[in-house]
C-alpha cells in the first residue's frame, strides 16, 4: 500500500491461503483507499500434496465482497498473462488474479486469447439449453462436460467468465433470456463463492424463476 501511494504499481506474489493472514491489511491499506496494488494468489484450489493447510479455497469468498477491488481467474497460461498485463496496465485499483498450483492442462488452442475487457466474460459458445458459467482451472473441464453433453443431444452455452468481479451482468441476462437453467462450476468452497456471486446478481435484478445449479466445494 506504501508502495502504491508512492507511485509504484506493486505486483504481490502470495499463495491464496497465506493471503488471509493479511485480512485486514486488503480491507484497510490497500481497498478502501483504492490503491493500484495487483495480488497475485497462487495455489487457489486445490493443492494436493501441500496439504489442507495450504489449499487455497477460500480467496473468492473472503475477497469479492470487498470495496473496489477487481477480482479475476485465468483459464490457462497464456489468458494468465493477458490478465497480468491487463491488471497492471489498465487498471487503477486493487486487482486480485487466482490461478491454481502447477499447469493448466488445456487442449491446443488456435486462436489468440481474446482481449481482456474489464468485467467482460468469454462466450466460447452460445445457444444452448443450458448455460455452464465456469471460472478459472474449471473452464476446460467445464468444455468437456459440454462435449459429453453435446453427444447425449443436450447443448451447452459455455461461458468463460474471466471476472468472479465485476460480473458481466449484460451477458447474464442475455442468457437469462434464453434458458433459465445455469450450471455454475468453481475451484473454491461454495458458500459465498462465484455461484452465490450468480445467485445474488438475479435476485439483486429481480430475476426469478432461474435454476442455478452450483458445483465446487463443501
Amino acid at each position: 500500500a506504501g508502495l502504491a501511494k508512492g507511485g509504484l504499481i506493486p505486483v504481490v506474489a502470495v499463495y491464496s491461503t497465506f493471503l488471509q493472514r493479511a485480512y485486514d491489511q486488503i480491507v484497510h491499506d490497500i481497498c478502501l483507499q483504492n490503491l493500484h496494488v495487483v495480488l497475485c494468489l497462487d495455489r487457489a484450489g486445490i493443492t494436493g500434496e501441500d496439504g489442507p493447510t495450504h489449499h487455497g479455497l477460500f480467496d473468492i469468498s473472503y475477497l469479492r465482497h470487498i470495496p473496489n477491488i477487481v477480482m479475476m481467474a485465468p483459464k490457462d497460461q497464456s489468458e494468465l498473462k493477458a490478465m497480468l498485463k491487463f491488471a497492471v496496465d489498465e487498471c487503477k485499483g486493487p486487482v486480485a488474479i487466482r490461478y491454481p498450483r502447477g499447469r493448466i492442462v488445456a487442449p491446443p488452442v488456435l486462436e489468440a486469447t481474446a482481449p481482456i475487457s474489464c468485467g467482460k466474460a468469454e462466450v466460447m459458445s452460445k445457444e444452448g439449453d443450458l448455460a455452464i458459467l465456469a471460472v478459472g482451472s474449471m473452464v476446460w473441464p467445464a468444455a468437456a462436460a459440454a462435449g459429453i453433453l453435446f453427444n447425449e443431444g443436450i447443448r451447452s452455452s459455455l461461458i468463460n467468465a474471466r471476472f468472479i468481479k465485476p460480473l458481466d451482468g449484460g451477458l447474464l441476462k442475455s442468457l437469462a433470456s434464453k434458458t433459465d437453467r445455469f450450471v455454475v462450476v468453481e475451484e473454491g468452497v461454495l458458500e459465498g463463492g462465484f455461484g452465490s456471486a450468480v445467485m445474488e446478481f438475479f435476485e439483486r435484478e429481480g430475476m426469478g424463476g432461474i435454476s442455478v445449479k452450483r458445483i465446487g466445494l463443501p
